[in-house]
């Protein structure tokens, strides 16, 4: 890989496991959150989730176009965990990969900033990236807008195409590859895609991969 290259790393589901405990607790908040302040019962709180989330690409940002939501109190709502490291599922063996990346790298999450500083903290992550972003610094317009990725760049003075976006998620990547940025998919399952430079089941086969970038 030639010098200069820049990783973006997603944190939940690439970095460590959010969907055994922190996703289903992310997403009852979630809910209960729309039932308290929109005054809706569970299942119209479910219907409206799922609406704006097809619609918006978040739940936030349907909240925010439609109710006003205000989105540092929805954050800090539906983030709140009275014990948070019992709940993270990750390999200590991350770190030794990170360690043994070379090039910068830098955390770009939908998350907000307390949920995201805290994770970083109890694994140990925080030691191995030079910046990060959460959905505060992307002015709320969380990955896949292209708006999120350009606040990025400019803030760090990258182009797209000095940039490798490491991701669970394909929508994500696809925005990314559409910028011109290489892009490795963190997924176990069978699907492939053209907008996918390397595929890989976890962070751990990261280092081994790179040269293909």
């Amino acid at each position: 890989m030639k010098g200069g290259r820049v990783w973006l790393f997603d944190l939940d589901n690439t970095l460590h496991d959010a969907s055994p405990h922190i996703f289903p607790h992310i997403n009852r908040s979630m809910r209960q959150y729309i039932e308290r302040h929109l005054g809706v019962d569970e299942q119209e709180a479910n219907r409206l989730r799922q609406k704006y989330w097809e619609r918006y690409g978040a739940t936030l940002l349907g909240l925010m176009q439609n109710h006003h939501t205000d989105p540092h109190h929805f954050l800090q709502e539906t983030h709140q965990f009275a014990d948070l490291k019992p709940m993270l599922v990750f390999r200590r063996a991350t770190l030794h990969a990170l360690r043994h990346l070379p090039g910068r790298k830098i955390i770009f999450s939908n998350a907000p900033r307390h949920y995201m500083q805290a994770v970083l903290e109890i694994t140990g992550l925080w030691r191995h990236f030079d910046a990060t972003y959460s959905v505060e610094n992307l002015r709320f317009q969380p990955k896949p807008l292209p708006a999120g990725f350009h606040a990025l760049l400019r803030a760090e003075g990258l182009r797209a195409h000095q940039c490798i976006m490491v991701e669970d998620s394909l929508g994500n990547l696809i925005a990314a590859k559409k910028l011109g940025m290489k892009t490795v998919w963190v997924s176990a399952g069978l699907r492939q895609s053209p907008y996918v430079d390397v595929k890989i089941r976890n962070i751990l086969e990261l280092p081994g991969r790179c040269a293909r970038l």
